[in-house]
């Protein structure tokens, strides 16, 4: 567990790259290829965080879609004063955060706005498509405890871990991205692997209970194989 929960992004720059400030200038000189491959570059750290805040696959795709539209708009506003991906991120969460509003209004309640690298780990989990089925169906077991211990996290610790653990983003970019002080981000983010941790800890504790369970089918399988036998020793 301590593997899940190391912490790569603490020294990461916020420079951005001179590749970054060409496909910006591409983009705004209206260069569509340029902005189909800030899409392919951006899509799939972009979706997992906008997945993480709504907790809705087909909302966190349109609200994605949604920000890389304004960002086309707007990219004339980039000035290269952090990275290309933080200003991405900070039109996505801004997406994210207004559809959670109106979802608020809609339903006449106040959202939870007091309110992980082990995606990483369910992405390499992933890759052996080749394996058995047995371990293909246990792999997809394991990412989904995951993901859904994630998305029980309150609202604003679940996306500062996204953004810190799984994104790999500094704490000064985090905070930029929000709009909170850095002492914040750190103590939202330590407060989030905590939770994580406690909860994940409980679920394996339950699991191991029912390691190698012998039951149902399996069982009736066994008793009427031996029963059978039985009846044709006796014959």
């Amino acid at each position: 567990m301590n593997t899940i929960m190391s912490d790569p992004a603490a020294n990461q720059t916020t420079v951005p790259s001179s590749d970054d400030m060409d496909i910006a200038r591409r983009i705004v000189a209206g260069d569509r290829s340029a902005f189909a491959l800030l899409m392919r570059r951006h899509n799939r750290r972009l979706y997992r965080m906008a997945r993480a805040t709504l907790r809705n696959d087909a909302e966190a795709e349109d609200a994605l879609q949604e920000a890389y539209l304004h960002a086309f708009r707007s990219m004339s506003q980039f000035r290269g004063d952090s990275q290309l991906f933080t200003w991405l991120s900070r039109l996505v969460l801004n997406e994210c955060f207004a559809r959670l509003r109106r979802t608020a209004r809609r339903q006449n309640v106040i959202p939870i706005v007091d309110a992980p690298d082990y995606i990483e780990h369910a992405d390499a989990m992933s890759a052996h498509d080749d394996d058995n089925p047995d371990e293909a169906l246990a792999r997809s077991q394991v990412r989904a405890l995951l993901e859904r211990k994630l998305d029980e996290l309150p609202e604003l610790f679940r996306v500062v871990f996204v953004l810190r653990s799984i994104e790999e983003m500094s704490v000064e970019e985090t905070a930029q991205c929000l709009n909170i002080p850095e002492a914040t981000v750190r103590s939202r983010h330590f407060r989030a692997r905590s939770m994580l941790r406690e909860s994940l800890a409980q679920a394996f504790d339950l699991a191991e209970r029912d390691v190698f369970e012998f039951g149902g089918a399996q069982c009736d399988r066994v008793v009427a194989s031996v029963l059978s036998k039985l009846s044709g020793g006796a014959s």
